[in-house]
């Protein structure tokens, strides 16, 4: 059989033909095909091969296309947004220094009205005439600072002494009565009375003796100098010695002021 026979007896096809060039690598001076046939072979070959890559391609360059316009946009409303913010942000720190402002003026005025106003009432305070100081008590024109704390009977004649006063002297009936009923609820209270320089004769700390119808106020049974009991003091419903170094209340006394007709 000759070569051409033996061709045309195993005749490909146009792709096998193509497969078989390029694996066996025999040009195409091996085979010969009219030109119009031929052409139209490759060129259905590549379009069947080469259209599925053409597709993907464009929907790539299309989806990149689009890609970009997004992040595009999001730059442009994420720039936006910020810009958004920070004008907020800073508007909202300007409100906020404008009312902290006003508000901080208000208080420093309202502060310096008020400080004002207790200057002012200080003022007035210090011009009011009182009789007596704060915490002493009025009572026929004389002040008396009933105390809180407890002293042994010298300590109290200088506690009063401190005080510009005088460990209580009492002067009259009326005094005496005030006196008494004020100590009955606070329990043993000095008085400014002691036998201390001579036993049995009482004098006051003002030097005076004890006026004899004063001895009425002593309880029943006293003095009775019971272990050199030398000081009185206020107890019960009347009048009791006892020994000087105890502690008990005391109480000063002082003339109240005399206000002038222009205050």
């Amino acid at each position: 059989m000759s070569d051409s026979q033996a061709v045309k007896g195993s005749q490909l096809s146009p792709l096998e033909e193509d497969q078989a060039m390029v694996t066996t690598g025999y040009s195409f001076k091996r085979w010969t095909f009219p030109p119009t046939s031929g052409f139209r072979s490759v060129a259905g070959c590549l379009g069947h091969r080469l259209a599925p890559l053409i597709l993907q391609l464009l929907s790539f360059i299309i989806l990149a296309g689009l890609l970009l316009a997004v992040i595009n946009q999001g730059s442009k409303l994420l720039g936006s947004q910020s810009q958004s913010e920070q004008e907020l942000y800073q508007e909202l720190t300007q409100l906020k220094t404008a009312m902290g402002s006003k508000l901080l003026g208000s208080q420093n005025q309202s502060e310096q009205e008020l400080y004002q106003e207790l200057t002012q009432l200080k003022v007035a305070l210090d011009r009011l005439c009182r009789p007596c100081p704060w915490d002493w008590t009025s009572f026929q024109e004389n002040c008396y600072f009933f105390s809180k704390s407890q002293r042994n009977w010298k300590n109290s004649i200088k506690a009063c002494l401190d005080m510009e006063a005088q460990l209580v002297v009492i002067e009259t009936e009326e005094e005496q009565s005030f006196l008494q009923q004020t100590s009955k609820n606070r329990g043993q209270t000095w008085m400014g009375l002691s036998d201390l320089n001579e036993e049995a004769t009482w004098k006051w700390v003002n030097g005076l003796p004890l006026l004899h119808s004063f001895h009425k106020y002593w309880n029943k049974g006293e003095p009775n100098n019971a272990d050199e009991e030398d000081c009185a003091e206020f107890t019960g419903n009347g009048w009791n010695d006892a020994k000087c170094d105890n502690r008990n209340f005391w109480i000063c006394k002082k003339s109240s002021s005399i206000c002038s007709s222009s205050d």
